[in-house]
């Protein structure tokens, strides 16, 4: 069959293209219908000729498919199921009992008062060693005892002072070959 163009259909408005031939089947129907009534609720008729009739409360899945029933008559004996149900309620309170265990007493007391405060403890400084004058000595830190380790500083001159001032990455070297001891390179 040959298909008519699309300038001869599409008569009532906007529809989808070649959605004419949909338009052309339903003109006997909707004749009664004025265009916006049929574009907000839609044609009367196509599915059932007969509009005083309802909908089915039943889907096609629930009628073809109902769930199995029983077969109606006591599959388990009475002293089974008591005793089923004896040994289930034994198992819930041994496992009752095993989870919720009673709260042991609570011991109010503070971590100073459990370390630091036990019966027969005397405090003692503990005597010094040696004697260090805090203003004249060199302060132990990192680097004081890491100064060989350290890259791109000069040679240290002696041990005791590692950072004090030295002049030797100034000194030219015709002066530094007449001393006695070079420092090491580290």
């Amino acid at each position: 069959m040959a298909e008519k163009p699309a300038a001869v259909g599409n008569r009532l408005g906007k529809c989808m293209l070649h959605n004419w031939v949909e338009e052309r089947a339903m003109e006997d129907v909707d004749t009664q219908e004025t265009r916006t009534q049929i574009q907000k609720h839609g044609h009367k008729g196509i599915i059932t000729m007969d509009q005083e009739s309802q909908m089915e409360s039943v889907t096609t899945l629930r009628a073809n498919f109902t769930p199995p029933k029983g077969p109606g008559v006591r599959l388990r004996g009475i002293r089974g199921e008591l005793l089923e149900k004896h040994n289930a309620q034994r198992i819930r309170e041994k496992v009752n009992a095993e989870r919720n265990k009673p709260c042991p007493k609570t011991d109010f007391c503070s971590t100073t008062q459990r370390d630091f405060c036990v019966q027969g403890f005397v405090p003692v400084n503990p005597g010094t060693t040696q004697v260090h004058d805090y203003k004249s000595d060199q302060a132990i830190t990192f680097w004081s005892e890491n100064c060989q380790r350290i890259q791109g500083a000069t040679a240290v001159p002696s041990a005791n002072a590692p950072f004090r001032r030295s002049a030797l990455f100034s000194t030219p070297i015709s002066e530094r070959l007449d001393e006695m001891e070079l420092p090491s390179d580290n």
